[in-house]
């Protein structure tokens, strides 16, 4: 899967660059000492070849409540716990890329 999204990167077969996407607006706000915004413009990219709009909707609110990640995680519901599967994707994106 790896290879498949650095191809996809290489080739320039990816969604066109995000000004101010959803998950970077969050990123950009939130209180963590690492936050730049090459960084959070390399999160949006990852949350853009892995999250629709909606789970990236959802994904940016744990910025500002972490605690509902783990209440997302927990949750029963079968909606949720699809959402948590293609989260945990987004974030082995993000973490291989945005290093």
């Amino acid at each position: 899967m790896k290879h498949l999204i650095l191809a996809a990167l290489i080739a320039g077969t990816t969604a066109p660059a995000s000004f101010g996407g959803t998950i970077e607006k969050a990123c950009l706000r939130s209180d963590r000492k690492a936050v730049s915004r090459s960084l959070c413009g390399c999160i949006q990219e990852a949350a853009n070849l892995t999250l629709s709009g909606s789970d990236q909707r959802l994904a940016a609110k744990f910025f500002r409540d972490p605690h509902q990640a783990q209440v997302i995680r927990q949750s029963d519901r079968s909606s949720h716990e699809a959402f948590w599967k293609r989260y945990k994707q987004f974030g082995a994106t993000a973490e291989t890329f945005c290093r």
